[in-house]
């Protein structure tokens, strides 16, 4: 297995599981932060005697790899991201058994809409005692998107979209502005930035939107579809603000019919959630969306790209994951 790991055994705590916590960082996570993060978390583990194992990623991927084969075994394991969304939806496409699986965040992303969804402590060392103390628990819905002709499959935790929102995806990933901006602890501009270039290039297209196979809607200026699991999505675009991680039900957003002026001004809106009471944005609840375009189109997971393609399918894993939640 193409992973390193720091075995370290301790004694004077009994954890979930017998082999301890399973720690997978990101040490690349916001240009390098999540390697300083790590450097902060590693002492106190030690000093309080703590029973943990660490994988650190190594490239695009690595820790659907490196947690399909922890988790093969069919035991019940503790599993702790350090990391961005990415990492998070990494870590959940690798889980062989979501029902025997209890996971711990550490947000080091530059945009953490998972955290700020489920409200979790931004703080590291304030994050890692709640996980290492947990007094609440969430049992949250792990949506599944549905692509290609093939019907390949991919989990996501916070969101998955195709259109305008996954484009800027696209983009970000390979966007020389997102590292210079992490480094100076701007990385959220970099959505915004991407955003408004995206918009003025931006043709929007017809799609199709069919709930629960039964409720046919078609809208002729689409700018994008996204399925929400959580409320925020693109480093704090509160797209969904009525949104339930643990409802069993996926909200749909479908921005349609604007001028690319009225986009612009109302783009900023939604990081308040206020942009839902304008004339153009439709909002839907539903356990299955089928999205289909005229041409291909960006289609992302968690921000994650998954090139362009016709039609996605977005719906919910029928096991819910067990999250550790603030008090």
């Amino acid at each position: 297995m193409h992973t390193r790991s720091d075995n370290i055994c301790m004694s004077g705590r009994t954890e979930s599981s017998s082999d301890g916590y399973i720690f997978i960082v990101n040490p690349n996570s916001r240009s390098g932060m999540g390697h300083r993060i790590w450097n902060m978390v590693r002492p106190v583990l030690n000093e309080r005697g703590i029973r943990y194992r660490v994988f650190f990623t190594k490239y695009q991927r690595h820790a659907v790899r490196i947690v399909r084969e922890l988790t093969s075994d069919g035991k019940c394991h503790t599993i702790v991201v350090l990391g961005g969304d990415g990492t998070v939806n990494e870590v959940v496409n690798g889980i062989a058994d979501l029902s025997k699986i209890t996971l711990g965040y550490i947000p080091t992303g530059s945009s953490n809409d998972f955290a700020r969804s489920l409200r979790l402590p931004t703080d590291p060392l304030k994050a890692l005692d709640n996980i290492l103390r947990p007094s609440r628990y969430l049992s949250v819905n792990i949506g599944v998107l549905t692509y290609d002709r093939n019907k390949k499959k991919r989990r996501f935790a916070v969101s998955s979209g195709i259109g305008f929102d996954a484009g800027i995806c696209h983009e970000a990933m390979v966007s020389r502005m997102k590292i210079l901006l992490n480094r100076l602890h701007l990385g959220k501009l970099t959505y915004v930035g991407i955003a408004l270039r995206q918009i003025l290039s931006l043709t929007p297209g017809k799609i199709t939107l069919v709930l629960d196979d039964t409720r046919r809607l078609s809208f002729d200026r689409a700018y994008f579809a996204t399925a929400m699991n959580c409320k925020y999505e693109g480093g704090g675009f509160k797209f969904c603000p009525n949104a339930d991680c643990c409802d069993g039900l996926l909200d749909i957003i479908v921005i349609s019919g604007l001028s690319k002026f009225k986009l612009l001004t109302l783009l900023p809106t939604a990081y308040k959630g206020w942009h839902t009471r304008f004339r153009g944005v439709y909002t839907f609840t539903c356990k299955k969306a089928a999205i289909t375009g005229i041409t291909p189109l960006p289609v992302h997971a968690d921000g994650e790209p998954v090139f362009k393609q016709a039609k996605a399918v977005m719906s919910l894993e029928a096991e819910k994951l067990r999250v550790i939640a603030v008090p």
